[in-house]
Formats: C-alpha cells, structure tokens, sequence
C-alpha cells in the first residue's frame, strides 16, 4: 500500500487526498488495501471513496468505444468486491455508475439516431420521394387507420427512472423501494455498438465526418462524469434528506429507542428535536460497538467520525434538550413496554426487505414485534441491495473476539468456541418502515 503522509491514521480523508495527485492504478490499489485492512469499513465512507474513484477511472479513461468503458469499470468493480465482499455499498456503486454509462450511451444513440431520421425525411420530401410515398401526406379519404399508420413511426420517450416499464400501460409511478433505482432493459453494448455509428448495410444520407464522433464521445464521458458527480453529492446529503421526514414521524412525548450511534439516526433525532419534545433509550452493546463503530471509525474521516461514539452521540443529543438514557441491548425486552417507537440504522438493505445492521440489532426488533412496537429503519438508497440473503452467515462479519473475553483467560478459552458478530441479519417481518433519501416505504413482508 502506499505510504500516506505524515502520522494521519489511513482513511477516507486521506485517500481522497491521494486520489487527487497520483495515477489512477495507485488510486485503485490505494482503495484495494484499505478496504482489505477495513481502514474504510462505514457503509457511506465506502460508497463514497468508490464513487470518487470511479469519477477518476472515467476521468482518465480515452473513450473510444463505450464497451470498453463499461468492460474498464467492471474490471476495477472486481477488484474492489474481492478486497472486501461483505461490504456490499461498493457494489451499490458500481452498478450505478455502469447504469448511468449504459444510460448516456443510449440516449445518444438515440439522439443521433433521430437526427438522422429527421435528416433523410427532410431530403426525400425535397426530392418528392416522400411525398410520392405518402410519409406525411397521408390519403385524406383514408381513415384514421392510415394516418396512425403513417405516423407510427415516432419514437417514444423515454422513460425515467421512476416510470413504469409495462409496455403500452399508462400506470402511474413506481414506490417499491427495491425500484427507486430501476431502469428500463436496455441493448446489450455490443448491440448498441459505439455512439454515432450505423447498422451495417445502412448508411445515412448524410455521412457524418469522424470529428463529429469524437466530440460526441468527448461529451458522452463529460456526462458520465457528471453522472457520477451526481450520485456523489446524493451520497453527501443523503442522511440530511432522511432527517426532512422526522417531524412527521416523531411526536411530542414519545420514548424512542435507539441502537448504535449511527450518524443518520443522530441527525434524525436532531431535526425532530428542533419542535418536539421526547425521550431517547439508547441501547448499547458495547463489546461489539467498541470494534465496529468507536474504534474504526475515528479512522474513517478523522474528527467527524468521532462523533459516533457513544458518548459524543448522547452529547450531541442532549445539547439538542433531548433526555438521554443508556440501557444495555440485553434490558430492551424489559423497557420495550414502555417504548413508543423503535429507530434502527442500516448498513445494507437487502432484496427480500431484510437489512443488516449492528449487532444486537436483532433482539430489539424481536422485542418490539413481542410488543407491537413499530421498528423504523432509515438507510439511503445507495444502501439497498439487490443481493438475497441464501446465505445469511456469509454476510455476517465477525470482529476479534478478545474484545468479549479476554486471551489470557486462558482456562475458559480452551473448553468454549468464541465468536464476536458484528452485525445481525433481521428479517422483513420485524420490521415495519423503511424511510430513504426519496420517500417512505412499507416493509415487504
């Protein structure tokens, strides 16, 4: 790995940094070892050094076909997943950058492919082909059978990412959580072939000079950047824009429990709190939060990060002038009567509506369904997966278990076999509300 300057932890701050003045194989190899050496292991942080990594991939990458764009960034896409499989927000991604690619390559294809159309329309009604052959002029006796046939060749719109994708239907938009992302089916790229070409045996009536190709692929990957810009400042202000909808979900005089000091659900709090009064029961499990969210994340981002720890998170909360009371995860079952509502982070949304967060997570929502207490999950949309939970220990990861006991406890280590989960799998059914950056869902179950 590449030295970092000075005594700075590596992290996050750091990388983005040396992304900025090095090659961009150093840049990836750079991101590879963090993420092997959990150096970045947030979901946002990695979601977010992937996205600056991708915006120098394609910044530097000289377009000459789009397929071998694509085939670049899978290529870089695997290298990362392999460094850290279970961290699946990279993966997130990767498949939006490769669908805003396949997106832009399209609708300059088609914008092109338009302009031509218009263009040899244009020359045979001059020539009175098409009038001869009745492209817009159709038969005044003939019915509106023939005028619709005669015009049936417009292409339709196309459709945005929140539109449904049923043929012929008018049906109203998508709110499925796992479709917030979704985007029609597309040509595979050796069928779209490089932007500004023509199928073969077909040529255009007017013959585009190569100037003009390459101009289009010099904007092409100024769109993809754009793009990827895009999904970065998404990544930025995505616990801002899951913090707009406290007001409407937390009520005065409530009891809410809570879970790790997640900075979403902090500043979710914090923006209820600007005109409600309530009380937070923060659970807390320390063995498993010390290693995963205390220790790491000091070295994500710095300073800012240290704001995850649990004290710096009740201080934060209680300057706001919300009570803050600390119960340990084990005793949730015994409060949860008097709990109104339960508030859990993510670190990934799954596709049959399950999620993974921090360990402990589990036995809350457990005693919340006991008590028909409604669980709220808030994660941003670069959190939801499409990968379904067959195998729910490999998406388990597990930290040094002599945070629990001890190696010098050498008597009991011998006779029992210690693990030290860091996170929980919690099924759909525990869980009632999915609040994201682009609106609120139901749970699928």
């Amino acid at each position: 790995m590449a030295s970092t300057a000075g005594s700075i932890a590596p992290g996050l701050a750091t990388f983005l940094s040396y992304i900025r003045g090095n090659p961009v194989e150093n840049s990836i190899e750079q991101l590879v070892s963090l993420l092997k050496q959990r150096q970045i292991r947030d979901a946002q942080a990695c979601a977010i050094a992937t996205a600056h990594l991708l915006h120098r991939v394609v910044g530097a990458f000289r377009i000459t076909d789009v397929a071998k764009l694509i085939e670049r960034i899978q290529k870089v896409g695997q290298r990362l997943v392999a460094a850290q499989p279970k961290e699946l927000a990279v993966g997130n991604i990767i498949r939006r950058v490769l669908g805003v690619i396949r997106d832009e390559a399209e609708e300059n294809r088609e914008g092109e492919a338009g302009a031509t159309n218009d263009a040899g329309i244009v020359s045979r009604l001059g020539t009175g082909e098409g009038r001869s052959k009745g492209l817009l002029e159709p038969n005044l006796g003939a019915g509106l059978g023939t005028f619709a046939a005669a015009t049936s060749n417009e292409r339709p719109p196309l459709l945005t990412t929140h539109a449904s994708y049923v043929a012929g239907t008018n049906a109203p938009t998508t709110t499925s959580l796992f479709s917030l992302l979704s985007h029609p089916p597309s040509k595979t790229v050796s069928q779209l072939g490089t932007p500004g070409t023509q199928p073969p045996g077909r040529q255009s009536p007017h013959a585009v000079p190569a100037q003009s190709n390459l101009d289009g692929t010099q904007d092409l990957r100024a769109e993809v950047i754009e793009g990827i810009q895009e999904i970065v400042d998404e990544l930025n202000q995505a616990d801002d824009q899951i913090a707009g909808y406290a007001q409407d979900h937390i009520h005065s005089n409530e009891i809410i429990l809570t879970h790790t000091p997640s900075m979403t659900v902090q500043k979710f709090l914090l923006k209820a709190a600007a005109k409600r009064k309530f009380t937070v029961v923060y659970a807390e499990a320390f063995s498993t939060n010390s290693q995963m969210d205390q220790v790491p994340a000091a070295r994500v981002t710095g300073n800012k990060d240290k704001e995850r720890s649990s004290e710096m998170f009740q201080k934060a909360l209680t300057a706001a002038g919300i009570t803050v009371l600390f119960v340990p995860y084990s005793a949730s079952f015994a409060l949860m009567s008097r709990v109104t509502k339960v508030i859990l982070g993510a670190s990934v949304v799954l596709a049959d509506g399950g999620l993974i967060a921090a360990a402990g997570a589990k036995v809350i929502a457990k005693a919340a369904r006991m008590h028909r207490t409604p669980v709220v999950v808030l994660s941003g949309v670069y959190k939801l997966s499409p990968v379904y939970p067959f195998d729910v220990q490999a998406l388990i990861e597990y930290g040094d278990p002599g945070n629990i006991l001890a190696f010098g406890e050498g008597v009991m280590i011998e006779k029992i076999d210690l693990n030290n989960p860091l996170f929980d799998y919690i099924p759909a059914d525990l869980v009632d509300l999915y609040i994201t950056n682009l609106s609120v869902h139901r749970s699928l179950s």
